[in-house]
């Protein structure tokens, strides 16, 4: 028997299937049942006079049918998930992999020459603060 949490997880395609399978069955109707399996299978009863036993089991497969849809679509959306957050991953690994050498080589460089160093950090503040004095002044 389908569970009442499958057909309200689904219960927007399910409609859509209901309605192909009892064409006469109205919107309306079927929005008053709004998911709930017993008074679905009544109003189907109802409305086209199948017995109990073959409108539960029609039910019971469309339900499956929409299930499955939905479980596929979710199955491929955390694959698609895991296949991009192994990318980031990778790549926040390469650059932080390149920020360390670049951190490495630039502590080697003012250890080897502290002196000039220390001129070019002096002269790049210089020009920062310029720039930024400039761009002040220009407002």
């Amino acid at each position: 028997m389908a569970t009442q949490e499958q057909m309200i997880g689904n219960w927007n395609q399910l409609k859509g299937l209901i309605r192909e399978h009892w064409g006469q069955l109205t919107d309306d109707e079927l929005q008053e049942v709004q998911g709930d399996y017993e008074q679905l299978v009544g109003l189907i009863q109802q409305k086209t006079g199948q017995a109990k036993a073959k409108v539960e089991k029609a039910v019971e497969e469309l339900t499956e049918q929409c299930t499955g849809v939905y479980g596929q679509a979710k199955d491929m959306a955390r694959e698609y998930f895991n296949q991009a957050n192994e990318s980031v991953s990778d790549v926040t690994d390469q650059v932080r992999d390149r920020v360390r050498e670049g951190y490495a080589g630039a502590e080697q460089l003012v250890q080897r020459r502290p002196a000039e160093s220390l001129a070019v950090a002096f002269g790049t503040g210089l020009i920062a603060g310029v720039i930024v004095g400039l761009v002040l002044r220009s407002r």
